[in-house]
């Protein structure tokens, strides 16, 4: 499980299992204390594909209709289950389904196939489409047992048509390969260029180990791979994927249809020490030296100096000074020529090459990045993190928290990174590993049912199409599971195919934060930069927000992707195939060429470009909304509500969710002239709703309620005119 220093706390008694099984109504009943155990259908009747449809679902087009009656499983959720272990004795420490001690009785003389079976039908019982899974971490790649368990397992799924991704790393971050790498190859370890100016000469080459992530998690200190080094990440891939193939290639491209890498980061940041009551519960690899002090660092990699000349024609050791101290044009010209160079190695190296490897072989690679809210950290971490996302076939984030209304914080930053990097490469999947781990560990958990659903539904807003959880099974009767797993496959009926349709730029302040970051000693936060980079940060954050809680639909884009849009007549900036109506910068942001003489020509053409500012300089909300004109409004305005917006068959779709504890009644104005249909996800209803012409459609949500709202014109946008009918 992938967890944030500083942010997440761990118990050591969470105990991680695989099934429910011995539930009335399951997939097995019992007979009496120690008596045999009789198979009994747990599935719901069905009626007979040839029924016809009630008139309610008449009112979908025909192509969405099977979906959203019953959702297939790759419409619905996976579990992320870390090793199936068929004994019911699961490994501590990692937060999962929950406990379930079969004590032999539902196992006793079957078949290894016969109880794999047996576990994989149970999970599906609960609403689940399928797995997100591992070899077991004991004896992790080594032992041949639990890869024939694994290989039960995934055989099980594909007889009961579940979806299985592969989780490729014992425990996280990935690329560690349980530690194997190091124990093969200990060059290939993280490297560190430290920088401490008390010595006659202050640059200090180390591992990069102490007082990082590398040591400082809750799965287990050890150390970690460079992902600089394109030699470390081909060892990781030969002892990983590469074992996943040779014992179930024969499942890739079916049953098995994507990979999961989990927190992968450059590893040369201090984010924090873990409590010493967390500690003392993580398991230490390898030992930590005490003498080892923290210093301001960057990552290091074999050959980095020579391609820092071969890029730039200078000498990177000759101005290495520049990476951590000085204000000057040419201090902050070396850190973004040297961050740069980092994120496309990163970026090729690491994420590209996981990227060809699943291609190669059927596969889809997927995942998500480390403290993706933090937009300081990018640097550091990855380098950009919007590039690097785009190098997963289906970006993915980490949401820790199942409380809706905390989801409109920095959620926004964390949901809009994977799918804009989607959309700018011309993708539609993006993947949550979503769990309720932040209200347990607060004490303020389990999260309830209406809280799950609305959580995933804002999600879905933002674009999100596949939700891998870490929700316990054990922490909500079966009942509710299989409601939230219908919930989440009726939003991916409607919105999986569908489009993503943003609005609005919002412009990634990366080539800025190039220059202005600067390593420090102590963990890293905000306060500890320039005042530039604050300014750029701060607003970067704030428009984004202003966005969300005013229902404009955004996506985030940088200076390299800007480079590739093209101004189009009208006012409209096109750009992976979609045209924006507007972009917006933060305070104080350079757009460097090509990307500025893109936007230059997009405002000559009348499109929107609007700068933030500071203080009383800073764009309000009403200021931005009249610029920007947005297609959708809600009157009374409400910033609790959350609005996604998508195109599909040519009908508009939105998804409206209401992340707030209270109530909403009003309208929702603008182009919405016409018909809708009005279908709830939570209760499967569809109904057909009018807009009229002055108020708007109407417009009702209880607290955590969501609502799907399509078009029911023929196919033709709302408010415009079908074919040969003049608009009035």
């Amino acid at each position: 499980m992938a967890q944030r220093t500083m942010q997440r706390t761990l118990s050591a008694a969470i105990v991680l299992a695989l099934c429910t099984i011995a539930q009335p109504g399951g997939l097995w009943s019992w007979a009496g204390e120690g008596g045999s155990a009789v198979a009994v259908s747990g599935a719901e009747a069905k009626p007979s594909a040839n029924s016809p449809a009630p008139a309610s679902e008449s009112l979908l087009p025909d192509g969405w209709r099977a979906a959203w009656k019953d959702p297939p499983a790759a419409d619905r959720p996976l579990q992320i289950v870390h090793g199936i272990r068929l004994d019911g004795r699961w490994p501590r420490g990692i937060a999962g389904m929950g406990v379930v001690d079969l004590g032999g009785r539902a196992v006793a003389g079957k078949s290894r196939d016969e109880i794999a079976l047996a576990v994989m039908a149970a999970l599906r019982d609960h609403g689940l489409g399928g797995i997100v899974c591992n070899v077991a971490f004991d004896q992790y790649l080594r032992s041949e047992e639990h890869w024939q368990t694994l290989q039960a397992g995934v055989e099980a799924c594909r007889r009961l048509g579940l979806v299985v991704w592969i989780y490729d790393e014992e425990g996280y971050p990935s690329g560690a390969a349980g530690g194997l790498v190091l124990a093969n190859h200990p060059e290939y370890e993280a490297q560190a260029l430290a920088y401490d100016p008390t010595l006659p000469d202050p640059f200090v080459l180390r591992p990069a180990y102490e007082h990082t992530h590398a040591s400082n998690n809750y799965h287990a200190a050890r150390r970690y791979i460079n992902l600089l080094d394109d030699r470390a990440v081909a060892e990781f891939i030969r002892l990983t994927h590469e074992a996943y193939r040779q014992r179930l290639g024969a499942y890739f491209g079916s049953t098995i249809q994507a990979t999961f890498t989990d927190e992968p980061s450059l590893i040369a940041i201090n984010l924090g020490q873990l409590l010493e009551a967390v500690r003392r519960n993580v398991r230490v690899v390898d030992p930590l030296d005490p003498k080892v002090r923290p210093l301001p660092s960057v990552p290091w990699g074999y050959d980095l100096a020579q391609q820092y000349r071969r890029r730039y024609g200078q000498d990177l050791l000759a101005v290495r000074k520049s990476l951590f101290v000085g204000d000057s044009a040419e201090d902050r010209r070396v850190r973004r020529q040297f961050w740069s160079l980092v994120a496309d190695l990163v970026a090729d190296r690491y994420f590209g090459a996981l990227q060809r490897w699943c291609r190669k072989h059927g596969l889809a690679s997927s995942g998500h990045t480390l403290w993706e809210e933090a937009v300081m950290h990018h640097p550091a971490l990855e380098g950009n993190a919007l590039k690097v996302l785009g190098l997963m076939d289906i970006p993915g984030l980490d949401m820790l928290t199942s409380d809706p209304a905390a989801v409109m914080h920095s959620g926004w930053l964390t949901a809009g990174l994977p799918s804009s990097a989607a959309l700018l490469h011309g993708r539609r999947r993006v993947m949550t590993e979503v769990s309720d781990f932040s209200q347990k560990m607060g004490a303020a958990g389990p999260a309830s049912l209406d809280a799950m659903r609305a959580t995933a539904a804002w999600q879905a807003a933002w674009g999100v199409t596949d939700f891998t959880l870490y929700y316990a099974l054990e922490d909500r009767p079966a009942e509710a599971a299989k409601a939230y797993g219908l919930f989440v496959g009726r939003l991916n009926a409607v919105l999986k195919p569908a489009q993503w349709q943003p609005e609005v730029l919002l412009y990634y302040p990366i080539y800025d934060l190039w220059a202005e970051y600067r390593p420090v000693a102590e963990p890293l936060s905000l306060a500890s930069q320039s005042p530039r980079a604050q300014r750029l940060v701060q607003s970067f954050n704030r428009l984004g927000q202003l966005l969300q809680r005013h229902q404009v639909p955004l996506a985030i884009v940088d200076h390299e992707a800007l480079a590739r849009a093209s101004a189009e007549p009208g006012g409209r900036l096109k750009l992976a195939g979609r045209q924006f109506r507007a972009v917006l910068l933060p305070d104080g942001a350079e757009v460097p060429d090509p990307a500025g003489a893109t936007l230059a020509d997009f405002h000559k053409r009348g499109g929107t470009v609007l700068r933030d500012g500071a203080g009383k300089d800073a764009l309000s909300a009403n200021e931005l909304l009249k610029a920007i004109q947005p297609r959708f409004r809600l009157d009374p305005p409400q910033e609790a509500i959350a609005l996604g917006q998508f195109s599909r068959d040519g009908r508009t779709v939105l998804l409206v969710v209401n992340v707030g504890r209270t109530a909403y009644q009003g309208s929702l104005t603008g182009a919405v002239a016409g018909t809708w249909i009005t279908l709830d996800p939570a209760a499967g209803s569809i109904a057909r709703a009018e807009a009229h012409p002055s108020t708007g459609l109407p417009l009702k949500l209880a607290p955590a309620a969501a609502l799907l709202l399509v078009t029911d014109n023929g196919g033709h946008e709302p408010g415009a005119s079908a074919p040969g009918v003049p608009r009035m």
